[in-house]
C-alpha cells in the first residue's frame, strides 16, 4: 500500500531536481564569466548564486507555469529572474547595517568572503541582471505580458514589496508585533517574490483569465506565509549545520516571529492551516495544479 505514495514523492523530487538543475544551468549561463572585467565582481555575483539554495522561487515559477501551460523559455527567464533578486536580497540582508550574518548557504557570506562594498555591488548587479532577463527581446512572449512582467518584478522587489518588508522587520526588532501585524510585514518581505514566481509565470501564458490568475495568487499568498512560518520554526529548532546559516538568529536579534509570539506548536498549526488555505485555492484552476500542490506539502514539511 506505501508504493504508490512512495513513487508520487519520488517523481516530484525528481521533476524538482530537474527544475533546479534547468535553472542552475541558466543562472550559470546568465551570469557574467569570472574572468570577465571587472573580475572581482563577476566571481562574487557567481558565487552569491550558484551551487545552493532550495530555488523553492523558480520551482514555484515552473509549477505554475505548467499548471496555466505557459512556454517553458519564458517561465526560465522568470525563474531565473526571481532567483537573482532573491540571491541579491540576502547578499544585502547579511550585511553588517542588516542582520549582521556571516553564513548563508553553509559557506561564508559575500561581505565576509570578500568585503562590504563588494557585497553592495554584487546586490546592485544581480538585480540589473534580473530586469535584464524579463525584459530582453525573443522572449517569446506577447509584448503586453513581458511589460506585465517587468511591472510586477519591480513592485515586488521595491519598497511595496521585500524591499518595504525589509523595512518593516528592521524597525520591529525589539517591538511586540501582533500576528495581523508579522503577517503584514511577511506578506512583503517574504511573501511579495513568491507571489511573483507565481503571478510572472502565469503571465507568461497569456491570457489565463481573472478567476484563474486570482486563484494562483491566493495559494502563493498562503504558500508565502507557510513558508515564513516554518522558517521561523526552523530558526528556533534546527542546527546551523542543518540550515546552513545562523541558527537562533532572529531570537539572539529579538525579532518578531511567528514562534515567540505564538509558540512552537500554534506556529505549526497555523502552517497546516495556510496549507490547507493554498490547497482549496487550487481547486477552481482547471489546469494541471499537481506541482503546485506537491510544492506546498513539500515546503510544509520542512518544518515536522
Amino acid at each position: 500500500m506505501s508504493a504508490a505514495p512512495a513513487a508520487a514523492g519520488d517523481a516530484f523530487a525528481d521533476w524538482a531536481d530537474a527544475v533546479r538543475d534547468r535553472v542552475e544551468s541558466a543562472l550559470d549561463r546568465a551570469l557574467p564569466a569570472a574572468d570577465i572585467v571587472p573580475q572581482r565582481l563577476h566571481a562574487a555575483m557567481r558565487y552569491a548564486v550558484l551551487g545552493g539554495g532550495k530555488r523553492v522561487r523558480p520551482l514555484l515559477a515552473f509549477a505554475a507555469g505548467e499548471a496555466v501551460t505557459a512556454p517553458g523559455p519564458a517561465v526560465e527567464a522568470v525563474a531565473c529572474a526571481v532567483e537573482l533578486i532573491h540571491a541579491y536580497s540576502l547578499v544585502h540582508d547579511d550585511l553588517p547595517c542588516m542582520d549582521d550574518d556571516d553564513l548563508r548557504r553553509g559557506k561564508p557570506t559575500v561581505h565576509i568572503a570578500w568585503d562590504e562594498a563588494t557585497a553592495m555591488l554584487v546586490g546592485d548587479s544581480l538585480q540589473s541582471l534580473a530586469f535584464g532577463l524579463v525584459s530582453a527581446p525573443r522572449l517569446g512572449i506577447e509584448p503586453a505580458a513581458q511589460v506585465a512582467i517587468v511591472h510586477q518584478l519591480a513592485l515586488a522587489s521595491g519598497s511595496r514589496g521585500m524591499a518595504g518588508g525589509q523595512a518593516i522587520d528592521l524597525d520591529s526588532v525589539g517591538v511586540e508585533l501582533s500576528v495581523p501585524q508579522l503577517e503584514h510585514m511577511h506578506i512583503h518581505k517574504t511573501g511579495a517574490l513568491i507571489r511573483a514566481a507565481v503571478s510572472m509565470a502565469t503571465a507568461c501564458a497569456g491570457e489565463v483569465g481573472t478567476p484563474v490568475a486570482a486563484a494562483l495568487d491566493r495559494y502563493a499568498m498562503a504558500v508565502g506565509l507557510a513558508f515564513q512560518v516554518v522558517d521561523d520554526i526552523l530558526d528556533a529548532e534546527a542546527s546551523t549545520e542543518a540550515l546552513g546559516k545562523t541558527a537562533g538568529k532572529d531570537q539572539a536579534a529579538n525579532k518578531p516571529t511567528y514562534v515567540s509570539i505564538l509558540g512552537i506548536r500554534p506556529a505549526r498549526e497555523l502552517a497546516a492551516e495556510l496549507h490547507a488555505r493554498a490547497i482549496t485555492a487550487l481547486d477552481t484552476v482547471p489546469g494541471s495544479s499537481r506541482r503546485l500542490r506537491e510544492l506546498a506539502g513539500a515546503l510544509l514539511a520542512r518544518g515536522s
